[in-house]
């Protein structure tokens, strides 16, 4: 019997956040590219929280963007209401949020996956992959039996494969959303010695916003001036009225009825057997292992403007039906809710995320490539920024490949920590794992990627000139208040006076002077004369630049030793027990991982730095 038989560059399996990421870079890097999805209506899907970016996921989104990704664009195109979340504390740990539109965020970046040239959308369940006898991938199989050659494959599955939806005693054999799971395919992943791991994560309930009595409840505002996460958005074009969300709390009886129904629980009735996110956990999880807490945390979030279905952020479960109205019930606000869609728990086939190069290209398969939470990360921004790394990287298979470290980037964070260290559970970025974090501000992502970008070929020549612009402005301003000086005049004096700040007992520079905690860039207009006009984003990297000087060296020079350590590549199959004075478990890990550098392998657990030291003199011999 005839087949359909087809030729592509690229394959991408799923089109998810991971999934759109790959495809758009394989495809705008020249590459014929099919992306195959077991629902077009779930492109771009957001199955689970109605928002983009948050604490140390919005650098991960600004990254995404510098590199010439699409996230960024799309959220600004798309969001409800934005938010620069810890603002009180130091420009590292700032990150933008944003309430999405969900069904307008799936809409606007499926519009731009369908116009983008050399890039189809196929609907259709891949099964197999096609692997020739010297391991390199060339085509997949899809449900039909239809045949497509390929030179590189990147899979992004998501929580599709032999995806189960639980709630109570509840269990259905669907993807997110009720949506087909893909059963096929983690078979012939399998025989090909890929090692498989079951997880799990999980949704609240959605409710019925004219069933809520917001009077009992916190309103929480969007920022009067917002901040947009893509480099290349008009900051005028993104001010607009903007929604609300709520904020309440769980109390005592809303405990207690997650404590006496535990029996009834998936969870804990051994029903559910992949591992959750410890740092997004289910309310009966918060309850259980937070016992002395009396109260949790409700964010009441629309999920867009289109419909009045609302998020519960923060109560997450996969409890029976009539225990999820009975717990909603005792929470200020919701005492006659009325839910839309149940909550529930999802399990699904990932990898060991240890397969994998720094690339994100499996260790034994070349070609293959692998994104997204299929690697057992969480999060949207998480799947977009390996998404994005693991295109580029299946676009560039012949050339060259583009890795990030983890001290340029939080997405170089990100894959070395899935690549490097045993996750035992889905990974979720926080800014606490970057060692570098001063130097990998969201602020300033474009100035340490954007080149990347360009020289991939991604960003175009036109955006490329106005980094370098931006580049030039930024180091003039600096030299100018390194050599602007002021006196001790009395309009001096009474503008320190004004701003609690130490008189002057003799002159200094503006930048002395805007080193003091208390001045601002935009305070100096007053006493500098001399000021030019600049863009925000410039007058903002003057500023962290100046004021956080000697942090940011002390840095750099930590960066310095840590890339000495990454410059000295290893073989990824050498024999380890060849190394003299290396201890046992250092034997067995360094095996086990085949780490690619020595830096990387001082990351391993088990590895110690008497076993580093013991690599570089075997090294140097």
């Amino acid at each position: 019997m005839a087949v359909l038989e087809e030729y592509y560059d690229a394959v991408v399996i799923g089109a998810g956040h991971a999934g759109c990421e790959a495809a758009l870079a394989c495809a705008r890097l020249g590459l014929e590219t099919i992306v195959f999805t077991v629902s077009v209506e779930s492109i771009a899907m957001m199955p689970c929280n109605p928002n983009i970016g948050g604490s140390s996921k919005g650098h991960l989104v600004r990254e995404v963007d510098a590199l010439g990704g699409e996230m960024g664009k799309n959220i600004d195109k798309t969001f409800i209401q934005s938010k620069m979340l810890n603002t009180s504390k130091g420009p590292s740990v700032h990150s933008l949020r944003a309430q999405a539109d969900k069904r307008a965020y799936s809409q606007e970046m499926r519009h731009t996956m369908e116009n983008t040239d050399k890039l189809t959308i196929r609907q259709a369940e891949v099964c197999k992959l096609l692997v020739d006898e010297n391991n390199n991938i060339n085509g997949v199989v899809t449900y039909s039996g239809a045949i497509y050659h390929c030179k590189c494959v990147v899979l992004a599955t998501g929580t599709y494969l032999k995806a189960r939806c639980i709630y109570g005693d509840i269990s259905n054999e669907t993807g997110p959303n009720g949506l087909q799971s893909a059963t096929h395919l983690t078979d012939s992943l399998k025989e090909l010695g890929i090692e498989m791991f079951r997880f799990k994560t999980g949704t609240p309930a959605r409710v019925d916003k004219r069933s809520i009595d917001f009077s009992k409840m916190q309103e929480q505002k969007g920022d009067e001036r917002v901040v947009p996460f893509s480099f290349t958005t008009d900051p005028e074009s993104v001010q607009k009225d903007q929604v609300s969300c709520w904020l309440t709390y769980t109390n005592e009886q809303t405990h207690e009825i997650i404590r006496s129904n535990l029996d009834r629980s998936p969870l804990y009735s051994g029903v559910i057997h992949g591992t959750g996110p410890r740092y997004c956990p289910s309310i009966e999880d918060k309850v259980v292992r937070f016992a002395d807490k009396d109260h949790h945390q409700v964010f009441i979030e629309p999920e867009g403007l289109y419909t009045n279905e609302m998020y519960l952020g923060g109560m997450s479960s996969s409890m029976p039906e009539d225990v999820q109205y009975e717990m909603y019930h005792t929470v200020a606000g919701l005492e006659n809710v009325k839910i839309v869609r149940n909550a529930y728990a999802i399990e699904y086939d990932c990898i060991n995320p240890r397969q994998l190069k720094p690339t994100l290209e499996f260790k034994k398969i070349g070609g293959l490539y692998s994104a997204g939470q299929f690697n057992g990360s969480s999060g949207y921004e998480e799947a977009a920024a390996q998404g994005i790394i693991a295109g580029i990287n299946a676009a560039l298979h012949v050339l060259k490949r583009q890795e990030l470290d983890r001290s340029q980037a939080y997405i170089g964070v990100l894959i070395d920590d899935l690549v490097t260290k045993e996750n035992h559970e889905p990974y979720r970025m926080m800014t606490s794992r970057a060692e570098y974090r001063l130097l990998l501000r969201q602020d300033n992502a474009d100035l340490r990627l954007t080149a990347i970008g360009h020289e991939i070929g991604l960003i175009s020549d036109e955006r490329y000139q106005k980094l370098n612009d931006k580049k030039r402005q930024i180091d003039e301003e600096i030299k100018r208040l390194q050599t602007a000086t002021i006196g001790t005049t009395p309009q001096v004096q009474a503008f320190l006076e004004q701003h609690n700040s130490t008189l002057l007992k003799s002159g200094m520079t503006l930048e002395e002077l805007l080193k003091r905690p208390e001045i601002c860039y935009n305070d100096l207009k007053e006493i500098d004369t001399k000021q030019p006009e600049l863009p925000e984003a410039v007058t903002q990297q003057v500023e962290i630049s100046i004021k956080y000087e000697g942090y940011i060296k002390r840095q750099l020079q930590q960066v310095e030793q840590f890339k000495k350590l990454e410059k000295k590549k290893l073989s990824l199959d050498f024999d380890y027990s060849q190394v003299p004075n290396l201890r046992k478990e250092a034997i067995q890990k360094l095996n086990e991982y085949q780490p690619a550098s020595i830096g990387q392998a001082s990351r391993i657990s088990g590895v110690s730095p008497a076993d580093v030291s013991v690599l570089l003199v075997y090294l140097n011999r």
